[in-house]
């Protein structure tokens, strides 16, 4: 049998988590594959973690470890909290909104396992019929896209994704830096120079609003390019 580990930092999200978990519950990934759920409360404020606490008591059948930070650190060091409790054969990023379906993480296992690959990304950019919340965000993807592949030699579509399924024995090798958003394009540029051809298939997106609680920012983007160039020429 196989394990998949799935990593959700998680941060003033006390309003959702508990409907992508039942969302996650859902999905029949099939009898051959186990699953772990490593959520990492990255110092909410709001009521996430007694929300996470009142469904893991409420859902005993689902294999829930609960992590929390003291202090606020950022989406990057959540993850890299959770990728120290990982003991799946392979781990994908889940955020805790409920702007990924994870329907499509079943997709994404088959696909991994039939073509044998080490890593694999959900492209909301292969699927056509996805919308884009923030014209600001869709020019700045590509872009961030665009300069992973020159630089690393990839042929991306969609770098910034969240849905990055990886091996975790090669996720767990990986000496991670980031505290951030900049997980993203330190993974990718990362995976790239152990000579990894990155591949993806479409996943559906459902992109939420700012007043929605949308978190990444513009700036984030131009730090995401700040990554991809220090990491081309640095570990």
């Amino acid at each position: 049998m196989k394990k998949l580990s799935i990593i959700i930092p998680a941060y003033n999200e006390g309003k959702t988590i508990h409907q992508i978990l039942d969302k996650i519950k859902k999905v029949d990934f099939g009898k051959d594959i186990g699953t772990e759920i490593i959520i990492v409360d990255d110092c909410s404020k709001d009521n996430t973690k007694e929300a996470l606490e009142t469904y893991k008591k409420n859902n005993p059948e689902v294999d829930i470890q609960i992590y929390t930070h003291t202090v606020n650190q950022g989406k990057g060091s959540a993850i890299r909290t959770a990728i120290t409790h990982v003991t799946g054969h392979i781990t994908i990023i889940q955020d805790a909104d409920l702007e990924y379906d994870p329907e499509d993480i079943k997709l994404m296992l088959d696909y991994y396992f039939e073509h044998n690959l080490n890593v694999l990304y959900g492209s909301r950019f292969l699927n056509k019929q996805n919308k884009h919340s923030y014209s600001t965000f869709f020019i700045g993807g590509q872009i961030v896209t665009w300069i992973s592949n020159i630089l690393f030699l990839q042929k991306l579509t969609d770098e910034p994704t969240c849905y990055k399924m990886v091996d975790s024995e090669l996720l767990k090798s990986i000496p991670l830096k980031c505290t951030g958003f900049e997980f993203c394009p330190e993974l990718t540029a990362k995976i790239a120079k152990k000579g990894v051809k990155i591949k993806e298939i479409p996943i559906r997106y459902y992109p939420r609003s700012i007043e929605e609680g949308k978190k990444i920012k513009w700036y984030d983007g131009l730090e995401a390019i700040w990554v991809l160039l220090k990491y081309r020429f640095t570990n």
